[in-house]
């Protein structure tokens, strides 16, 4: 049973609205550097909470919206869960009402804000030598789908950047006990505990470090795909080195070929992959969690020889079988199994109840197969 059938149509009852008085906006750092405006507003109840901040997005949303400081406005929880100025109250706005600007410098760094003519968010260009980019980008690399380093919480983090303990994700890995004992509501259990919990995490996997590294939209899945199709760290970094662009000329969508042959991997997302690699700092980042003794073993097989040896499939829809069985019968035949549909899709295996990827599939001229096809092609 599908957890969120077609069929079935779900209704809600409209989001609660209040009015309230935004007070002021603060702006937020976050771990790629966007500089996020955040309301401060007179706490008022709303769909079961008590609301004081709400996220304004950018400051294109801001001016689009009219948002002065001193304004009245109308908040509710978007989807009965995030606070969101909804509109203001123009007929209310106060004479001394402020303009909101974008700060010039980074608040917690003091660098200089870069923001391009066809850029939404503002960025931070300081990487981690800002230190808000840092605590998030630690949180990051050690949360349960990176490195997964337990016990090591968003406040120990914030105390061990301000002892100036740790400024970059290396310096996890040469924590002692009798350093971290001394930190507040850490005692020599606890600091023998996290020294263990962070000896483990230096035996992980690809796809775990590159997630960890932040590197902007990459996140699980591109990092296993990514993993998966070049098997090594280094055949990846080499495969970047090769796709750097030689000429601001060319269009887009004829760079980077190497890593745009990787399932779900587009310009965009490829571009952010070899800017990310081609910066010195990042690559030494890597060197150095090498000589730290982090390690992580290759992903290359020997490639499978079968009847569906280099063919791409998509699955959709329901099948007589579980979807990861039937994913595991197509590998083993030497087939890879793709996300979504595209026109370098071989053959997309359509159930009952197939739908978008169906639809898409017919229109890039993709091959639709049916679970007795498949089978013809495992046994031909």
């Amino acid at each position: 049973m599908s957890r969120a059938p077609r069929w079935a149509i779900a209704r809600k009852f409209p989001a609660q609205e209040e009015m309230t008085r935004l007070l002021d906006v603060e702006f937020q750092v976050g771990r790629t550097g966007a500089i996020t405006p955040v309301a401060r507003l007179e706490p008022v109840f709303v769909g079961g909470a008590t609301l004081a901040n709400a996220t304004l997005h950018n400051l294109d949303e801001i001016r689009r919206k009219d948002i002065h400081i001193g304004d009245k406005v109308i908040v509710r929880r978007a989807g009965d869960v995030i606070p969101e100025v909804k509109a203001v109250v123009a007929a209310q706005r106060p004479p001394d009402a402020g303009v909101i600007d974008l700060p010039r410098c980074c608040p917690a760094c003091a660098t200089e804000i870069e923001r391009s003519d066809d850029a939404v968010v503002a960025r931070c260009p300081a990487g981690l030598g800002c230190p808000a980019q840092l605590h998030a980008g630690l949180l990051h690399f050690v949360s349960r789908r990176a490195l997964d380093i337990e016990g090591l919480g968003e406040k120990l983090l914030q105390q061990l950047i301000d002892a100036g303990q740790v400024r970059s994700p290396v310096d996890l890995f040469v924590l002692q006990a009798d350093t971290l004992e001394g930190l507040e509501r850490m005692g020599r259990k606890s600091a023998e505990n996290l020294v263990a919990a962070i000896a483990r995490a230096r035996q992980t996997t690809l796809p775990r470090v590159l997630y960890g590294l932040g590197i902007r939209d990459v996140g699980e899945r591109t990092a296993e795909a990514l993993a998966t199709h070049f098997g090594t760290l280094e055949a990846l970094i080499a495969a970047c080195e090769v796709d750097l662009p030689t000429t601001s000329a060319e269009r887009a969508k004829d760079r980077y070929p190497q890593l745009q042959a990787v399932p779900d991997v587009g310009p965009e997302v490829a571009k952010r992959i070899v800017d990310w690699f081609a910066d010195p700092d990042k690559r030494a980042l890597v060197e150095q969690l090498t000589a730290a003794g982090v390690t992580w073993p290759s992903m290359v097989c020997a490639a499978v020889d079968g009847p569906l040896s280099g063919l791409k499939f998509v699955i959709t829809g329901t099948l007589p079988e579980p979807r990861e069985a039937v994913a595991q019968r197509i590998t083993e035949a030497g087939g890879q199994i793709v996300g979504s549909v595209s026109a370098k899709t071989d053959y997309l295996l359509a159930g009952e109840a197939a739908g978008s990827k169906r639809a898409k599939a017919e229109k890039l001229g993709v091959t639709i197969i049916d679970w007795a096809a498949l089978a013809g092609l495992l046994n031909p």
